[in-house]
């Protein structure tokens, strides 16, 4: 019985000393964000917005409207000319590329809360469990108090018999 003793697991305190400490590893990566990276964060929030996308789609039709539809003297690119290439060549790039990044800001957004609902789990899982681990520290001393009573009860019956 006394070699119980010795199988004892770390105590809470030893757990804690040995656990790295918990971070919030979204507020990590805001702070340790460089300047040029804020700025490109900056540009694709603005970009990738559907106001953005709105102001884009409107230019267009005013540019397209404009130099179709104006009196030719007033005309700074006249129909068929730049024009016409532009709304061929450049307009998938114009419209998608705002697109595209509206659904990754969506995408991130949304795993940004995931993340940080992950943390909060996390965190209370945490809790719970080091509520456990100090119950079962508080058995482990129960037991032990048991198992030194039963054994000072076992010689006191052994010096009795002999």
């Amino acid at each position: 019985m006394k070699k119980m003793k010795h199988l004892l697991v770390q105590t809470l305190e030893e757990l804690k000393k040995n656990r790295k400490p918990i971070s919030n590893v979204n507020a990590m990566h805001r702070d340790n964000i460089t300047g040029i990276n804020k700025l490109a964060l900056w540009i694709t929030v603005r970009v990738g917005s559907m106001g953005f996308f709105i102001i884009i789609f409107i230019w267009t039709i005013i540019w397209l409207g404009w130099n179709s539809l104006a009196p030719a003297n007033l005309k700074f690119d006249p129909y068929p000319a730049f024009v016409l290439w532009l709304f061929l060549s450049n307009m998938i790039q114009i419209f998608l590329m705002p697109l595209i990044m509206v659904g990754q800001n969506l995408q991130s957004a949304h795993s940004e809360l995931r993340a940080e609902e992950d943390f909060n789990i996390n965190k209370k899982a945490e809790t719970e469990i080091e509520t456990i681990l100090m119950h079962l520290e508080n058995q482990n001393e129960l037991i032990l108090q048991i198992l030194n009573r039963l054994e000072k009860a076992e010689t006191k019956i052994s010096e009795e018999k002999s």
